[in-house]
């Protein structure tokens, strides 16, 4: 399974929220390139980028933060956060993005979400499905849409998506546990999806039983930041899990 760390930016910052609340969020490094580094040193191939002004206002902002990290490291990156009109996608591809993640384009703008998938294939495109009360959230988390989330990823895998972040929004940066239930339900209806899951993760043991249950990859945020997991202990885990 993927080891996947997050750093959401907020006026350029390293930060984390609590349940996407902007009003929680607590400021862990001013320096996203640092922190993209210290997580590299430590074996991690991959990133989990998310710009929180950008998911707010509706367009890309922090795109020079995402070109700093893609351009001082090898970590290959998705990017999230604001990305709405075909502009933004290729701000983001062209700023170093490996992936882009499309959460509100995909419930607001369906016909461009799908040509995006058709484009540029889907190793490069990850549906955003954050979920609250079973319903799908977008603009940030600010807004709950009236998809209903499991026909809502059925559809598009239907469409060609394969990689599926979902974050059940109730739980992320509580520090309580994932919803272990919804990934089983997700897996269990849709045979071959590659999903990610994200939002409460606190412990290796919590890593460690998303894989069991069939999860493609894991996004990990507060628990790093609050020394919930080192960075040497998931070192230890990609080397351990490596063929």
């Amino acid at each position: 399974m993927k080891i996947i760390p997050a750093i959401d930016i907020l006026d350029g910052k390293c930060v984390r929220l609590s349940k996407g609340n902007y009003d929680t969020s607590k400021i862990y490094n001013e320096n996203p390139l640092e922190v993209a580094k210290q997580f590299e040193a430590h074996g991690i191939e991959f990133l989990h980028l998310v710009d929180l002004d950008g998911a707010k206002s509706g367009t890309i902002i922090n795109h020079k933060v995402l070109h700093e990290i893609a351009s001082g490291t090898n970590l290959t990156i998705d990017f999230g956060g604001g990305i709405k009109t075909r502009k933004d996608v290729l701000i983001a591809f062209e700023n170093g993005a490996a992936k882009i993640t499309g959460g509100t384009m995909a419930v607001k703008n369906r016909p461009l979400f799908e040509e995006c998938l058709e484009v540029f294939g889907a190793d490069k495109i990850i549906l955003g499905a954050d979920q609250s009360n079973g319903k799908i959230a977008v603009s940030g988390w600010l807004e709950d849409s009236r998809e209903e989330a499991i026909l809502f990823i059925r559809d598009y895998f239907s469409k060609g998506i394969r990689q599926v972040i979902s974050t059940d929004i109730s739980k992320d940066g509580m520090l309580e546990g994932p919803n272990f239930k919804w990934y089983t339900e997700i897996l269990s209806e849709i045979e071959g999806i590659q999903l990610i899951a994200s939002g409460g993760i606190a412990t290796l043991d919590d890593v460690v039983r998303l894989s069991e249950i069939g999860c493609y990859g894991t996004i990990i945020g507060k628990a790093i930041y609050e020394n919930r997991i080192s960075l040497k202990a998931l070192e230890n885990y990609i080397l351990a899990n490596t063929n």
